[in-house]
C-alpha cells in the first residue's frame, strides 16, 4: 500500500468523501456531524492523504493545522473494500508520524458518541489517545466525543 498527498481530484476519492458525508448523515443529527466536504478539506491548513493498493483507492485522512502546536485529524474513512485490512492502522500511524515531523505537541479529533463509531474510538485508544474537553470551535455535544494525544 502507498500513502500520499493527494490533490482531490481522483473521482475515487471524491466518492469516497461523498460516502463518508452520507455516512455521517446515517448515524448524526445535522447538527452534529463534523465531517468536511471537498472543498472544506481543500483549505490551506488542511493536508489530505489519501491510501492506495495499486489502482484502488483504500482509504483517506486528513490532517487540519489548528496553530504551531497542535493539529487536528479529520476525515479518516477507509474503502468499503478495505475494511479490516490494516488501512486505518496504517493511515493513523502515517497521520501521527506526519503531526510529529511538523513539530505538533499535541493532536486531537471529533468522532461521533453513538455505537456506530466504536470501532473508530477503540482503533485511536488502542494509539493512545484519550478523552478530553472540547478543543477549538468544538462545544459540547451528547453526539460527539474528543480525544487527544500528546506527542
Amino acid at each position: 500500500m502507498k500513502i500520499k498527498i493527494d490533490d482531490l481530484r481522483s473521482n475515487q476519492v471524491v466518492e469516497l468523501i461523498r460516502e463518508h458525508l452520507h455516512g455521517m448523515t446515517l448515524h448524526s443529527p445535522p447538527e452534529s456531524i463534523h465531517a468536511l466536504d471537498l472543498s472544506s478539506l481543500q483549505q490551506p491548513e488542511i493536508t489530505v492523504w489519501s491510501v492506495w493498493e495499486g489502482e484502488d483507492l483504500a482509504g483517506i485522512g486528513a490532517l487540519k493545522q489548528l496553530d504551531d502546536h497542535h493539529g487536528e485529524i479529520k476525515s479518516m474513512r477507509t474503502s468499503k473494500a478495505y475494511l479490516r485490512k490494516g488501512v486505518a492502522k496504517r493511515l493513523l500511524n502515517h497521520l501521527i508520524e506526519e503531526a510529529n515531523s511538523r513539530g505538533y505537541k499535541q493532536i486531537s479529533l471529533e468522532t461521533g458518541s453513538m455505537e456506530a463509531f466504536e470501532p473508530a474510538r477503540k482503533l485511536y485508544e488502542a494509539f493512545g489517545f484519550q478523552y478530553c474537553e472540547p478543543f477549538a470551535d468544538y462545544t459540547e455535544d451528547p453526539n460527539s466525543l474528543y480525544m487527544t494525544k500528546a506527542l
